[in-house]
């Protein structure tokens, strides 16, 4: 089992491994003199305080300033026992390699280093120590850094830190990987790697350390004129595989290449060309749209106009006999338009929406989806209520369908108004106007939601109060906001319906509160 020895060497202390069977248990521990201490690494992780204390307590009498560690690996391990002893203000390191990032990271969380003591230090490193007021001494004389620092001019911390574009031109070192990985750590500004060889696996060693220090929105550039079908079908799995990290990797040809391969310019040029006709093609279909769009709204304003001439003509005429029905005309504005359709039963009007339409009912549900108000053939239709409702005594669920010409607005093309927040907050908006020839009802929502196609909302007659009421809890369970109105056997329904798009409804329904 490996161990850690910690000897006391002149003013020094000195960690290293040594290798033998032993336990964890501190009885067990070797204490060869006042000098020496021994424990497996598991034992000074699962007591790290206890040992910490016996380490401080010998600093403290043997007036013991630096802590020696033979390896980089070891003094990372080891560093935390060290963050809360006063005594220890000098670090060595033994190992001939560069002191690595990490290990940089342990010495700046610990206050009372001001020395440290390494084979190598990179540049960038020996800056920030002594930014930090850390003497830092490499027993070379001089620093090579990796070819990945070197190619880039990454030799000081700034550069590091706002540098937006790298370039790999070789293949990547151990010393280049920890190097880019030290780059990762530091710098904040990167927006693109350029690979100007391409090797699958230093792809992927780059990719996997973008992903482990999560950062984003980098483009990977590839100039190595690819054209093996093979490695292009691998970039493209790679690519998707990496676009919920937000990395992009992009092949750039070079101009010799692509004049030496004419074809796929002609392919591309051809692209381009469908491309610039489906953007024609495009921009003649919105257009045609929204001149479609724009007739259909002159078109209803002019029947709208047509209807107020009709309401103005019969303004004069209070009638106040019954009609054939034996019913009593107490609205005479909508009465005054049975001269342009005898199907007009009654007026719907709603708040901050362009809803303020004459309501036709025909024999079927099918006549008024594509006719308006004059019978003429019109694919905006009209508001009309269901065939089924009755139009001289309020149901206990009447049933207003129309368009939704959401494009243009008109019919039921801004009854999307209803499902945002902002409008159903507004009191004053859940109060729908539905007037019939004999009536003027108001009526304030309960209820409003999209669902997938279905028929279950459309029910006009109900067996016994029981029915009623699953249906009342049925339609306000699926409603966006609890508007807190209590619906109860006896009241009566209005029920909005038209498209949310080609699959689902919306619906809005209120109850007739005068």
């Amino acid at each position: 089992m490996q161990k850690i020895v910690i000897r006391v060497i002149n003013d020094s202390l000195l960690f290293a491994y040594q290798n033998d069977d032993f336990t964890a248990d501190l009885t067990k521990t070797n204490i060869i003199n006042n000098s020496e201490l021994v424990f497996t690494y598991h034992y000074i992780k699962e007591n790290e305080k206890m040992v910490s204390l016996f380490i401080k307590e010998i600093c403290q009498e043997k007036n013991i300033y630096r802590a020696t560690f033979l390896t980089n690996e070891l003094a990372l391990y080891l560093m935390n026992l060290l963050k809360k002893n006063s005594c220890i203000t000098a670090i060595c390191i033994r190992d001939k390699s560069s002191l690595s990032y990490d290990l940089y990271e342990k010495v700046l969380e610990n206050p009372n280093i001001n020395y440290v003591e390494t084979e190598s230090i990179p540049q960038y490193m020996i800056e920030m120590l002594d930014k930090k007021g850390i003497h830092s001494e490499s027993r070379t004389e001089i620093f090579y850094p990796s070819y990945f620092m070197q190619s880039n001019n990454l030799t000081n911390f700034s550069k590091i830190f706002y540098k937006m574009n790298v370039h790999i031109s070789e293949l990547l070192t151990e010393e280049d990987e920890e190097d880019f990985n030290a780059f990762c750590n530091i710098n904040k500004y990167l927006k693109a790697i350029h690979f100007e060889i391409y090797d699958k696996h230093d792809l992927e060693k780059i990719i996997t350390i973008l992903k482990n220090k999560k950062i984003k929105n980098i483009r990977i550039l590839i100039y190595a004129n690819i054209k093996d079908y093979k490695n292009i079908e691998y970039l493209k799995k790679l690519n998707k595989k990496i676009r919920k990290y937000k990395l992009r990797i992009e092949l750039v040809y070079s101009k010799e290449y692509l004049s030496n391969n004419i074809f796929i310019q002609i392919m591309m040029n051809t692209l381009k060309i469908i491309g610039l006709i489906l953007v024609i093609l495009v921009i003649g279909i919105i257009s045609y749209i929204a001149i479609s769009n724009y007739v259909s709204l002159q078109e209803v304003n002019s029947i709208q106009e047509n209807v107020k001439e009709a309401i103005k003509e019969g303004a004069g005429s209070d009638i106040i006999e019954p009609d054939a029905n034996g019913k009593v005309i107490k609205n005479n504005y909508i009465a005054s338009v049975l001269t342009i359709n005898p199907d007009v039963v009654g007026w719907l009007k709603i708040n901050e929406t362009n809803i303020d339409y004459p309501v036709v009912q025909s024999s079927d549900n099918d006549y008024y989806l594509k006719h308006n108000l004059y019978n003429e053939t019109d694919k905006n239709g009209w508001i009309y209520m269901d065939y089924r409702n009755s139009s001289y005594e309020m149901d206990a669920n009447t049933i207003i369908f129309g368009h939704n010409m959401y494009y243009s607005g008109i019919m039921f093309g801004t009854l999307a108004n209803a499902y945002k927040k902002s409008w159903y907050s507004n009191p004053e908006n859940q109060i729908i106007s539905f007037d019939t020839i004999y009536e003027s009802n108001q009526y304030q929502i309960f209820s409003i939601y999209k669902i997938p196609k279905s028929t279950d909302y459309l029910k006009t007659y109900f067996a016994d109060d029981n029915e009623f009421i699953e249906f009342v809890n049925l339609i306000k369970g699926r409603s966006v906001n609890d508007f807190g109105i209590e619906v109860n056997p006896g009241d009566k329904i209005l029920t909005l319906s038209t498209c949310s798009n080609h699959s689902d409804r919306l619906v809005v329904h209120a109850k007739l509160i005068t």
